[in-house]
């Protein structure tokens, strides 16, 4: 059993943002939907909320990453005004 879950927990990890947000999409799509039962409609929100988590880490992630290069340009203009001019 543990394994099963340690697979799927590895399995949910690997997933993209395209690929978890699509699924999220479909899990929210399915529960507005209604017709499943309580245990599916628990199962469908635990999934969501993974899934969400996901998105958030991989757009946290993205963010982190486009302000690094920001900050790495500005640095290098900064740079740029310091250096001695030729005459």
């Amino acid at each position: 059993m543990t394994s099963e879950v340690d697979e799927t927990a590895a399995r949910t990890e690997a997933l993209g943002y395209e690929q978890a947000r699509d699924e999220l999409i479909e899990v929210v799509r399915r529960l507005e939907a209604g017709g499943t039962t309580l245990e599916e409609s628990l199962a469908l929100w635990e999934r969501g909320e993974e899934l969400a988590k996901i998105c958030r880490r991989r757009l946290d992630g993205a963010r982190a990453r486009l302000d690094a290069a920001l900050a790495e340009e500005d640095a290098a203009r900064a740079g740029e005004g310091d250096a001695p001019q030729a005459p």
